[in-house]
């Protein structure tokens, strides 16, 4: 299953993705639930024919939190001059931070390096909490999206944590879709392009962490729930970015998140 959350007409909605006749064409459409629309019900959606190309795509998550893991490639450690972790390393950005695909990164006027960081993005489907050493982390699983971890870098260092640094308004872009139709744990790779250029390349087979045992660590501290966002962590290759720069977290079977920056 594949699908977005797109506005049309002044509502959004979210809609199931197939390809039809070779492009991306919205099938099925459901409301935003009343429920603060974090997951969709397609089952009862009324079917339809909308080119993807049509509508203008917002992020497909509504999380009630935003869970990153730190440091998850060993090559990214290393290139920042930190230790690789014994065990996962976890941080939030607040709601507020998720940006949809197209909208402006903003560089906040109190940092001097604004860096990307391109990931791939878990979706929850089901509330999880404590999950058993043999039990199997995939049915807690909705799907895949891209994530892009914007961060303050000279304010992660300056502040010592990673709050601030990681929590301004426009910093968490995602999407532009959601998909079942990957597998992490035999490898998806995960690029980003900044005006074109490929800075970071890298493949979920090199986490340190894999991600059953994020997924089950996280629980150990908080109780997830359907539309929390995981954010598995960022290959090597980070670096800064300026205003009027272009910045692309590339996914396959996902598509492209792209987004314009600007400066505050």
């Amino acid at each position: 299953m594949r699908y977005c959350r797109f506005e049309r007409a002044g509502e959004q909605h979210f809609g199931l993705v197939e390809t039809t006749a070779g492009r991306l064409t919205i099938t099925r459409m459901a409301e935003i639930p009343p429920s603060g629309g974090a997951i969709p019900d397609l089952s009862r959606g009324p079917d339809c024919r909308i080119p993807v190309e049509d509508v203008t795509l917002v992020a497909p998550v509504a999380p009630s939190k935003i869970v990153c893991v730190g440091r998850n490639y060993r090559e990214h450690a290393s290139e920042l001059g930190h230790a690789v972790p014994r065990e996962p390393l976890i941080f939030l950005k607040p709601p507020s931070a998720l940006l949809n695909p197209g909208a402006s990164i903003v560089r906040p006027r109190m940092s001097s390096r604004v860096d990307y960081e391109g990931e791939l993005g878990v979706v929850i489907g089901r509330q999880c909490g404590h999950i058993l050493p043999d039990e199997d982390v995939r049915p807690y699983i909705l799907g895949y999206t891209c994530v892009n971890d914007v961060t303050a870098r000279d304010l992660q260092d300056k502040d010592g944590q990673w709050t601030r640094a990681k929590g301004f308004d426009s910093f968490c872009p995602a999407g532009p879709m959601v998909t079942d139709e990957l597998d992490p744990w035999a490898g998806i790779e995960v690029r980003t392009r900044v005006n074109g250029e490929t800075c970071q390349q890298g493949n979920t087979r090199d986490f340190i962490f894999p991600l059953d045992v994020v997924i089950r660590h996280i629980a150990e501290v908080m109780t997830l729930v359907p539309g929390d966002l995981i954010a598995t962590g960022t290959p090597k290759g980070v670096g800064p970015l300026r205003a009027g720069d272009l910045v692309e977290v590339a996914i396959d079977k996902i598509g492209i998140l792209v987004n314009p920056v600007s400066d505050g």
